[in-house]
């Protein structure tokens, strides 16, 4: 075994010497002046004070020397660390104090502003439009009619010509509410339009009767673009002697005149429905290319999809077993009527893409439309 180096002199060994470790201090210090900002002087921290900084490697060395010269070796590894530790508490100071103050100017508040920043909300586009949709026909003699919405199952099919096995009866297009003994089949429904408020105007209202019924409705639809669960519709129906198609027509061509523009053109379509007959569907021109879109070489139209027209709702005569339902005697009056939905009127009128977001209730939609009262 040999003995121990009593000879050993810490200044051959480079990590330790004088120079060596004035190098080490004085890069050290340059590169902690050096930092602009805490993250930085973190990065220098750790390349100067960290484990593996030069300061730290030196003074693993000194446990390799003899014990006579321990002392004098640690204390210059010693100094030069404080100094660099010294260093680097003044910069992190600095830095501290300059990120408070920045953070004072950059985010600074005006106490003078009011301190209710919470926006101004604004009325549902539906709403809105569901009035305006009223007051074309208030405006033409018409009167609001309401009723509930959920409703007796005679009144929502029944006294609407739905034959028993009809389609719309079943569970998966209607809402049946369950009755307390738990059967759900109990006779009362969500009501699927808002046409049994017609029949309860019919039976309670004196003749002749001309009524506008806007109104929430419910069905089973799974909710997607153009579908939604929970939806609005309006109608309006007119009972009186003498009245005709032409009637009807006269009343759809004053209502999109007044929603959507003088000039557009309307068609109706044969179609079926079991409360009307005969009955119809009505397309209007599209008021935005007004049929322009389907000229060859013409820009293509987003609203009407380049096909001119846009359907808007179903109508027809009321169909003679309704009236007698109501007690109406159907040799001496006649009655149209024609509903759309609110939601799809919104849709067409502001170029609403996604029904969805007329029932988020995020308030930057209906902030679009303003703040009408």
């Amino acid at each position: 075994m040999s003995a121990p180096n009593k000879s050993y002199d810490p200044v051959e060994v480079a990590a330790l010497s004088p120079g060596e470790l004035e190098r080490a201090q004085a890069g050290a210090l340059a590169a902690i002046a050096a930092a602009t900002d805490l993250d930085e002087l973190k990065a220098a921290r750790i390349a100067h004070a960290g484990d593996r900084a030069p300061i730290s490697l030196a003074r693993a060395e000194i446990g390799a020397l003899p014990p006579a010269a321990r002392a004098e070796a640690g204390k210059r590894v010693g100094a030069t660390r404080a100094v660099i530790i010294q260093a680097l508490a003044l910069r992190q100071a600095e830095l501290e104090s300059e990120r408070d103050r920045r953070v004072l100017v950059d985010e600074a508040v005006d106490v003078s502003l009011p301190w209710d920043r919470t926006l101004a909300g604004a009325r549902h586009p539906v709403t809105t439009v569901g009035e305006r949709l009223a007051d074309v026909f208030v405006d033409m003699g018409y009167e609001i009619a309401e009723g509930p919405e959920v409703e007796a199952e005679w009144y929502n099919f029944d006294a609407l010509n739905f034959p028993p096995d009809h389609p719309a009866r079943d569970s998966y297009d209607t809402i049946f509410v369950a009755s307390p003994d738990g059967r759900e089949r109990s006779g009362v429904v969500l009501r699927t339009h808002t046409s049994p408020v017609q029949i309860r105007a019919m039976l309670t209202r004196p003749l002749p009767l001309y009524v506008v019924s806007p109104g929430k409705c419910y069905r089973t639809d799974t909710l997607d673009a153009t579908h939604s669960p929970v939806f609005h519709q309006i109608e309006c129906l007119a009972v009186d002697e003498g009245l005709t198609m032409a009637d009807l027509r006269g009343a759809i061509n004053a209502f999109v005149a007044a929603m959507f523009g003088e000039g557009l053109r309307t068609r109706l379509r044969p179609d079926y429905f079991p409360f009307t007959e005969p009955s119809a569907d009505v397309s209007m021109e599209c008021h935005v290319c007004r049929g322009a879109s389907t000229k060859p070489g013409a820009p293509p139209c987003r609203v009407c999809r380049s096909q001119g027209w846009i359907e808007i709702a179903g109508c027809g005569m009321v169909n003679p077993r309704v009236l007698v339902a109501c007690g109406i005697d159907p040799d001496r009056y006649s009655g149209f009527a024609f509903g759309l939905g609110i939601e799809r009127s919104v849709m067409i009128r502001h170029g609403v893409a996604d029904i969805r977001e007329t029932i988020e209730g995020d308030m930057r939609f209906s902030r679009a439309f303003g703040t009408e009262a």
